[in-house]
């Protein structure tokens, strides 16, 4: 295995198509709602100062948000695994990890780590200085996710904290500054990782339990905890309709709506308390197509309409 191969694999780099999208979103619809799509130089002035872009700077703009995306992903998944790499290797379903298997060292993944973080944080010095300013904090969020399950059940909601500024930052990154639109994208994001983490969570009640780690499975038994995903699942829900409304979205948009609601559903109809056969199926392949398919969707109404 290369040695690319072998950090992709330590950062599950496959696990950017559930953030990657929603920032997408946010990036294109900043554009559209500034016309940037419609002019060549355009000037405008935020809270944090007059703004000038071409459509030449906002290329320059949009590979600088997916290398911020890249980076900061990089570093708090790399963080993760270093610091779990004791619980990893006493955890059968995750001994196989990069760590603990001694593919990576686990000098070499802090290092990854620092590293991916100073590349996060001097990116957003290229992009305005909204995200300069606030780039240590969403850092500090996503990192901080890895401790949580050492204290609290609520680490599911941390981690939907720290993906769901995707939406946010992206926007903040063209526009300098904020809105409710992007808000209401971050709300669908925090719930729905949230919910889909707890379905993943399921996996390992009985060693986070012998572990004292926690979460919501470990504290409520996994009955429970479907039923409290469910509930984060509708609140995204409502969460990406409340946008459609407030944006004055399309009929394209409502379709990928459909397509996401209907992942939601189909996640949760084929796990059950005592059969944990398809956790896998609705983690990967239902979040997957549920976060790609309705991205795709809400892109074409914002070029379309």
């Amino acid at each position: 295995m290369s040695v690319i191969k072998k950090y992709l694999s330590l950062v599950k780099f496959s696990h950017t198509i559930f953030a990657m999208p929603f920032a997408l979103i946010g990036f294109f619809l900043a554009a559209k709602n500034f016309h940037l799509f419609d002019n060549t130089y355009v000037v405008w002035k935020t809270n944090w100062g007059s703004t000038i872009y071409s459509k030449k700077y906002l290329l320059i703009i949009f590979t600088l948000v997916i290398l911020c995306m890249i980076f900061a992903r990089s570093a708090a998944m790399a963080f993760n695994r270093w610091l779990d790499a004791k619980y990893d290797a006493l955890n059968p379903r995750t001994a196989i990890r990069e760590i603990p298997a001694g593919v990576i060292s686990s000098r070499n993944a802090l290092v990854f780590t620092i590293l991916s973080s100073i590349f996060f944080i001097l990116t957003t010095y290229f992009i305005n200085t909204a995200c300069l300013i606030l780039a240590p904090i969403a850092l500090f969020i996503i990192l901080f996710y890895s401790y949580t399950k050492r204290f609290t059940a609520l680490c599911h909601l941390v981690l939907g904290v720290g993906l769901g500024l995707a939406p946010i930052g992206a926007y903040l990154a063209v526009t300098g500054s904020f809105d409710l639109l992007p808000i209401l994208f971050s709300f669908t994001v925090l719930f729905w990782v949230s919910g889909f983490d707890i379905i993943y969570a399921l996996q390992d009640v009985d060693f986070d339990r012998s572990q004292k780690l926690h979460s919501i499975p470990a504290a409520f038994g996994k009955a429970k905890a479907l039923r409290v995903s469910e509930l984060l699942h509708l609140l995204s829900a409502i969460a990406v309709v409340s946008a459609g409304v407030y944006g004055h979205f399309g009929w394209l948009y409502w379709i990928g709506v459909a397509v996401f609601i209907g992942m939601l559903i189909y996640q949760h109809s084929i796990v059950k308390p005592n059969d944990l056969s398809k956790v896998n199926i609705a983690f990967m392949t239902a979040n997957g197509i549920a976060s790609v398919v309705f991205a795709m969707f809400v892109l074409l109404d914002i070029f379309i309409n």
